[in-house]
């Protein structure tokens, strides 16, 4: 992954090679198609197949109480990016210096001047330039001028609706973390840093974990099958997790609570990830302590089916 903060000249391994240029916010299955078609026009021409992205989105610069929640943060980006099979990622940290560009500045400036990229593909909804003015339409007449190779990758459906991050998103707040993930080609993600909590949990034979400086979309209130990736631990710990306030204690805050199942560590200050597989019930308040205790069994024997479906699929 290579940062970007200006327009001078990049780095040999970003030049000269085939751009696909967009947000990628959460690296879908739309997405996918469309690094299929960046990755074999490339081949084609044997030159470097290249996805550019943004940190921050624009939106969250232009328009900052409009933007939305990101699906994820920019190195998983790129390495998910990668695992798709492009050669290089670049990412622009988005501010005036780009954003203040006119569609044809970008294309001049950017796409010739700093890249001398010799082809692109996009979807066909893409917009560039301030305002977003410029138009696929656009780009191809620019690019046939310019003697540039253009494609246009057509959208991915999944249940006769098209895949967007949009439609992700939606789906998350609704709690539908099987259709996310469905969407995805993986569960959605989560990543904080452990912070003290009230340690209740501990107290009921529930110890969690309380996930703080979540940078990426919370999904719907609920308690969720999940797996944790802890720093410097071997390997991913099944969990459950409640997302949401803890009425039966009165607690009015909204927290991210991860209980590890067969797995006890100092876990304060430690960063976690955390994939949703599925929703196994909406956050109820309970008359005592007593009929939590049962449900919280029950969903700890819930999460472990789910997670040895989701282990044995993968």
């Amino acid at each position: 992954m290579i940062t970007l903060d200006s327009l001078a000249q990049v780095p040999e391994p970003l030049r000269r090679g085939v751009l696909s240029i967009g947000n990628f916010d959460g690296v879908h299955l739309g997405h996918a198609e469309l690094i299929r078609h960046l990755r074999r026009l490339a081949g084609t021409l044997g030159v470097p197949a290249i996805a550019l992205t943004f940190d921050p989105h624009p939106i969250a610069v232009l328009r900052p109480e409009q933007a939305p929640a990101p699906l994820t943060w920019s190195t998983r980006k790129a390495e998910l990016l990668g695992g798709l099979g492009v050669d290089e990622v670049g990412v622009f940290r988005s501010g005036p210096w780009l954003l203040g560009l006119t569609a044809r500045e970008f294309f001049d400036r950017v796409v010739l001047g700093q890249f001398d990229a010799i082809g692109l593909v996009e979807g066909p909804t893409f917009g560039f330039g301030r305002d977003r003015v410029g138009t696929v339409e656009t780009l191809d007449d620019w690019c046939d001028d310019a003697g540039l190779r253009f494609q246009i990758a057509g959208p991915s459906e999944r249940d006769g609706r098209i895949v967007s991050s949009t439609r992700i998103r939606h789906a998350l707040l609704d709690g539908s973390a099987e259709e996310a993930a469905s969407l995805l080609g993986r569960p959605h993600r989560l990543r904080g840093t452990v912070e003290r909590g009230e340690g209740r949990g501990r107290t009921i034979g529930f110890p969690t974990a309380n996930l703080g400086g979540i940078d990426t979309l919370i999904p719907a209130d609920g308690v969720y099958a999940t797996i944790a990736y802890l720093e410097d631990a071997p390997g991913p710990v099944p969990s459950a997790t409640h997302i949401g306030p803890n009425a039966t204690f009165g607690a009015e805050a909204r927290t991210v609570e991860v209980h590890l199942l067969d797995f006890e560590a100092d876990l304060y200050g430690r960063r976690m990830e955390v994939d949703l597989l599925a929703r196994l019930r909406p956050t109820l308040k309970f008359d005592g302590l007593a009929p939590l205790l049962s449900r919280m069994e029950r969903d700890v024997a819930a999460a472990r089916a789910v997670i040895a479906r989701h282990l044995l699929a993968t």
